[in-house]
């Protein structure tokens, strides 16, 4: 017989059929040839029986062709009818390859549907392309040297922090503002509850300041990037809700704004990860980096002081020593103590766990005056 080129829409009963015609057979006739019941030929003819490995041996036998003939048919032709099932599968793959969809869902980011169109619109909308195809693109500059390796989380939290950043409400912002807002911070160093004054200070500065709890697994504490010129916006993960982590954190940001890095066209937006670290397992740092950690170190403790409180005290720290220094240069102890151990220091008496009542947790201050997103807290809807 010859083989015939097959359209895979055509079901192999129209085969089975066209066979029928040639040879002048009834369905019935061929029924009783194959020895099975005249409903199995119906069912087959109509499309609504597949053909298994003996159906197909016997039709071969038949007709005179192979078995493996009918089986190919049958198999083209499911493959053809699963032609949307399959397209429905990659489309929803690619969904949850591009994004923590589950992870949004649960933050109350992204509402899930099962139909795949309005999901997908969702998606689209929230990262801000026109489909799934395209990448996700939010420009950005990493600690880390591989910097183009984000995670679909950590993409995720940026664009969620860009959506919230237009909820919150600040002044223009300006050099002038920036120096007296940096004037007023520095009072706020030495007391825990001052914390709560930040919101209001930076947005007296101009800058749009707020709270987004961190994905699992993003390792992001911080981010700066701008609306526009005149809006810069700096936005904590908390990843770690100590004082000492909440204050570097916040003025490693703000020296970023002072140098207004990811304003100029084509610059990087500044994308934090893993600030908070052991001096000697921390990861190489751009040189660029490298400055704004200083900026942001001597900001919170002069290094002279530091220094010299090092070489007379080191290795016989105590929370009295500390306690007395701290209040000296007008800066929580928690400050302190978190400097003395990025600075090495929690191999030489100051180590994680000796000064830990000293290290507050501010996250609960900070979260009730700041736009905040996480730990429970869920903004009103953006429009």
């Amino acid at each position: 017989m010859t083989t015939r080129q097959i359209a895979e829409a055509f079901p192999p009963g129209d085969f089975i059929r066209e066979e029928l015609e040639a040879r002048e057979w009834s369905q019935v006739e061929l029924a009783e040839i194959i020895g099975r019941p005249a409903q199995t030929i119906t069912e087959l003819v109509t499309g609504k029986r597949a053909i298994t490995p003996e159906l197909a041996k016997a039709l071969g036998d038949a007709f005179g062709t192979s078995a493996q003939y009918w089986m190919n048919l049958d198999t083209s032709y499911r493959l053809w009818l699963a032609r949307d099932s399959d397209s429905a599968v990659s489309r929803r793959a690619r969904l949850y390859q591009i994004s923590p969809i589950r992870e949004m869902a649960k933050r109350h980011w992204l509402e899930l549907s099962q139909n795949l169109d309005v999901l997908e619109q969702r998606v689209t909308s929230f990262f801000r392309i026109p489909n799934i195809a395209t990448p996700i693109e939010f420009p950005h500059a990493a600690r880390r040297r591989r910097a183009g390796d984000l995670s679909p989380a950590q993409k995720a939290w940026m664009f969620r922090a860009a959506q919230l950043a237009h909820a919150v409400h600040a002044k223009s912002f300006s050099v002038q503002a920036l120096t007296r807002g940096m004037a007023e911070l520095r009072q706020l160093l030495s007391n825990t509850s001052d914390v709560a004054l930040v919101p209001k200070v930076l947005a007296h500065a101009g800058i749009r300041f707020l709270i987004l709890e961190h994905l699992p697994r993003t390792g992001i504490d911080g981010v700066t990037f701008w609306l526009d010129e005149k809006s810069p916006v700096i936005a904590l993960s908390l990843r770690y809700g100590r004082i000492d982590a909440f204050w570097y954190t916040l003025m490693h940001e703000l020296y970023h704004v002072s140098r207004r890095d990811g304003l100029k066209p084509g610059q990087a937006i500044v994308l934090d990860t893993d600030l908070v670290r052991d001096a000697e397992t921390a990861e190489p740092e751009l040189d660029s980096e490298k400055k704004v950690d200083a900026l942001a170190a001597e900001f919170l403790v002069q290094r002279s002081e530091l220094d010299d409180f090092i070489l007379r005290t080191s290795p016989l720290y105590s929370k009295k020593k500390i306690a007395n220094f701290a209040a000296r240069i007008k800066v929580h102890p928690g400050i302190v103590v978190g400097q003395l151990q990025y600075r090495g220091e929690s191999h030489g008496g100051v180590g994680w766990d000796k000064f830990r009542d000293m290290l507050v947790d501010v996250r609960q201050l900070i979260t009730q005056s700041a736009l905040t997103d996480g730990w429970g807290n869920v903004p009103p809807p953006l429009h």
